[in-house]
């Protein structure tokens, strides 16, 4: 790990923890106003605080997702890439996903800008 990816490695860290815990508030507090966000469930994508928060608010009613950074990695164009160990379940718990995935973060004025699902 760099030592200029520090920031943003101790930033994301805390999203991963507090989306686990359903915290949208602490989420949403270190996004853009207009953040650009992947709808990884339906597809698509959903923009701003409140796009994201009914996003995520539906998303929960139906399944669990848990995601876990694994590694860290700055990309050539200065985003920062995080490997997570993903598990999706349905509120019934029957299991839909458990894999790792890559996140692709764009961070402006220190605040996260948009965020992109890589397979």
């Amino acid at each position: 790990m760099s030592a200029a990816l520090s920031p943003e490695r101790e930033l994301l860290t805390a999203v991963y923890a507090a989306f686990n815990a359903r915290d949208v508030d602490a989420v949403l507090a270190v996004m853009h106003a207009d953040v650009d966000w992947p709808n990884g469930w339906e597809g698509g994508r959903v923009t701003g605080h409140a796009g994201v928060r009914e996003y995520w608010l539906r998303q929960w009613e139906s399944i669990d997702p848990r995601v876990t950074p694994v590694g860290f990695s700055a990309e050539a164009d200065g985003r920062t890439a995080v490997a997570v160990h993903a598990l999706v379940r349905v509120r019934g718990g029957e299991l839909l996903f458990d894999g790792t995935v890559t996140h692709v973060y764009t961070f402006a004025e220190g605040l996260i800008r948009r965020m992109e699902i890589r397979p």
